[in-house]
């Protein structure tokens, strides 16, 4: 495994890697619900959210975790990392973080003579965000590139980053006076928006009895790899959407736009169906129903609607649940 701080030789841009074999659906659903237990053996009750963020990894997404402190988000990721032998770089988003503290920089080698690119903690096949609010919104900005195109791009030269690439980021929701909005740009670049909320009594009971003494997530053991993974998201790359599936999920995003200000992107409507796809491997399906879609939907879809233009930013549940019970399966 290469640390993601050691410095890159290669003067010119790096290539993706290439496509690699599909695993069959029910190897690659059994894959996902191996993780989905490992997880669960550090985040206790919310089996729904670890579900929804596997299914963003093999849909190829990222993660926006919002909540207040101390409810397991951070561990949340903690874990997913943990349950895959993968490179894992945490990222403490500070007023004062530059962007090139995420991407990396160019660095004068005294002895070679030559500039040397020092890597930043993006290249990392999980990334933590923790906070990712707290820092301006041109830092937040390092991110869009990464997190849309699977590239950094420094100084004109690119380089892609490794494969699976997954950003988790959590952000702060009860310090509005210390934080800055995310900018829709990178809003819209998260495939799903999560909220854990507080446990229940039994629940946090749990939570006391394994954290006590030894944390789990310190014992935590991988049950797959990275190459794994890539296979798995092949596979549901290559899950069946039937186009009256497709015409489904737009159908839903067109009624966003109708009934808000800023309704759903053609980029929300892609999520979307990959997020279904995800969603029909991990149930053992080659094809995508729309119970998938709707499912999927309210995660996917919520974070990217504004009422009003200078609104707030959680103003979409309501919409797309209007959607989901409006719009006509045909």
């Amino acid at each position: 495994m290469t640390d993601a701080n050691t410095p890159d030789a290669t003067p010119q841009s790096s290539r993706p890697e290439t496509d690699p074999e599909s695993l069959p659906v029910e190897e690659a659903a059994q894959v996902s619900r191996d993780v989905i237990a490992n997880v669960e053996d550090v985040i206790v009750g919310h089996h729904d959210e670890i579900e929804h963020v596997v299914t963003a990894m093999l849909g190829r997404g990222h993660v926006l975790l919002e909540d207040v402190p101390g409810v397991g988000k951070t561990m949340l990721a903690r874990a997913l990392a943990a349950s895959i032998e993968c490179s894992f770089k945490r990222v403490q988003f500070t007023p004062d973080l530059l962007p090139s503290d995420i991407t990396g920089v160019n660095v004068f080698n005294q002895k070679t003579r030559e500039f040397e690119f020092q890597k930043g903690p993006v290249f990392a096949n999980v990334v933590l965000g923790d906070e990712i609010n707290r820092a301006p919104p041109k830092t937040q900005s390092a991110l869009l590139e990464a997190m849309e195109e699977q590239q950094v791009t420094v100084d004109g030269t690119t380089r892609m980053l490794p494969q699976p690439f997954t950003v988790i980021a959590t952000q702060n929701s009860v310090e509005p006076n210390r934080t800055y909005e995310l900018p829709l740009a990178e809003v819209d670049r998260f495939m799903k928006k999560l909220h854990l909320g507080y446990p229940d009594e039994a629940e946090e009971s749990e939570v006391v009895a394994r954290a006590v003494g030894h944390h789990p997530i310190e014992s935590l053991t991988s049950v797959t790899d990275t190459a794994t993974i890539r296979q798995a998201r092949e596979t549901v790359a290559n899950v069946t959407v039937k186009e009256a599936v497709r015409e489904y999920g737009t159908r839903i995003a067109a009624y966003t736009r109708e009934n808000a200000k800023l309704g759903v992107s053609p980029r929300g409507t892609i999520a979307l169906m990959r997020a279904a796809q995800a969603r029909a491997v991990v149930r053992g399906r080659g094809y995508v129903t729309p119970e998938d879609v709707q499912t999927e939907a309210p995660r996917v879809l919520s974070h990217r609607i504004r009422l009003s233009a200078s609104g707030p930013q959680d103003q979409g549940e309501q919409v797309v649940a209007d959607a989901i019970e409006t719009v006509p399966v045909e």
